[in-house]
């Protein structure tokens, strides 16, 4: 009743607030694009002339959505939303172990109202479809034969994700190290299928929309200005972050750099937490990196947030205080909507002119997710995860790591 009755505020709340749903419009005329036969990459959508972002496959799944009309495309959005943050929550949960229903929709009552949930529902946005698929393959049986479609067609969507099979490829090889085989190991599996899929939707977009395809990875990938400017308040990406810092809108080599480092300590440490029995951490990590290093990671990108408060509560319950600082840091981040309230907006730019305080509001997200990587590459033995491999022996039987699976389930969870 108390999740029932949040959503129905909620609810109420946007339509208060008259919310365009603006990027389901979009998807909506890149389908009707699609069953037309026009040029996808030249499509200009709505009042906000907003172009075509994703890949070729992505305007394949959104054909459905030029149907209905806009005013029902809207409500049954909202809808679809609202159960994928249900089942977004239950997969948090399943990841740190707890499989209570009822403790599902409590989270969910809550979760509705951080800044990533509104802006998605705002927009109208995937972004919880993208977490649920992904969650749902980390979260499964490991070693089902299923495992790594959803990471494989989430990135066929939107390729941000891609960076989930590179993890379990180096999970998968790591391990293999240590115990001597790299044949069968489920992360492995588990990469090769992801990229399997991936291909799949891909290629067989390819054959459906040859002209779109050949236009998107030869041309509209690398179209920057097509996603945004980097420097908009709502990127809270490190790219975003060093173009505020800077006072530019293209930081260059600066942003590589940077990048660059935090991929390779996000996936070092994912990969050690992995190794470690230590699922939920590193799945987690992986995600953190991938919002971090991509170019453009929009606020609502953050849907994240929803599994790593739960890990952190998680962790709180189980060992204390230090945990909980971090459930009240980072809530207080992502409720809070602070990032709104520094000056923004395309006209006149005013994200290259920010001052100092306006800078550290407009951080926040980065903040956070940095601050779990870096938390957890402290503790990451660099020795163990690509030290010298060992074959099978009494003690490497003794220390094989554990598979990346969700904690035991816990009353106390």
């Amino acid at each position: 009743m108390v999740c029932l009755f949040s959503f129905a505020v909620f609810w109420a709340a946007q339509r208060l607030a008259r919310v365009s749903m603006i990027d389901l419009i979009v998807y909506r005329a890149e389908g009707a694009t699609v069953l037309a036969g026009g040029d996808l990459y030249a499509l200009r959508a709505t009042a906000a002339n907003l172009p075509t972002t994703y890949p070729p496959f992505a305007a394949l799944l959104f054909t459905p959505l030029s149907l209905p009309h806009p005013d029902l495309l809207r409500i049954l959005g909202t809808l679809g939303n609202l159960v994928l943050l249900v089942a977004l929550v239950r997969l948090s949960l399943r990841l740190v172990g707890c499989n209570r229903f009822a403790t599902a929709l409590w989270v969910a009552a809550a979760a509705v109202w951080c800044e990533p949930v509104w802006t998605t529902l705002r927009y109208g946005q995937i972004n919880l479809a993208i977490a649920v698929a992904v969650l749902w393959d980390l979260t499964r049986k490991e070693g089902h034969r299923w495992a790594g479609v959803g990471i494989g067609l989430a990135t066929a969507v939107k390729l941000t994700p891609g960076l989930f099979v590179v993890f379990l490829l180096l999970a998968g090889l790591a391990r293999g190290r240590h115990t001597g085989t790299y044949r069968g190991d489920p992360w492995l599996r588990q990469a090769s299928v992801a990229v399997g899929a991936f291909l799949a939707a891909t290629v067989g977009s390819a054959l459906l929309l040859p002209r779109d395809s050949l236009t998107f990875w030869t041309r509209a990938l690398f179209e920057s200005t097509r996603v945004g400017n980097t420097e908009d308040t709502a990127n809270q990406s490190l790219a975003g972050v060093l173009a505020r810092l800077l006072h530019t809108d293209a930081p260059g080599g600066w942003w590589v750099a940077v990048a660059a480092l935090v991929a390779a300590v996000g996936l070092c440490t994912a990969v050690d937490a992995a190794l470690r029995g230590k699922g939920a951490r590193s799945v987690l990590t992986c995600a953190m990196t991938a919002l971090l290093i991509s170019p453009i990671s929009w606020s609502h990108h953050w849907v994240w947030c929803v599994p790593l408060v739960v890990f952190l509560a998680g962790q709180a319950v189980r060992s204390g205080r230090v945990y909980a600082a971090g459930v009240w840091a980072a809530a207080a981040v992502f409720f809070s909507y602070a990032l709104w309230t520094v000056p923004h907006g395309r006209q006149g730019r005013p994200e290259l002119d920010q001052d100092l305080g306006q800078f550290l509001l407009s951080a926040g997200y980065p903040a956070v997710g940095l601050a779990f990587v870096l938390a957890g590459f402290r503790g990451t033995d660099l020795l163990r995860t690509y030290g010298p491999g060992r074959r099978r022996s009494q003690r490497a039987r003794e220390e094989r790591p554990a598979a990346v699976r969700p904690a035991r389930t816990s009353r106390s969870a």
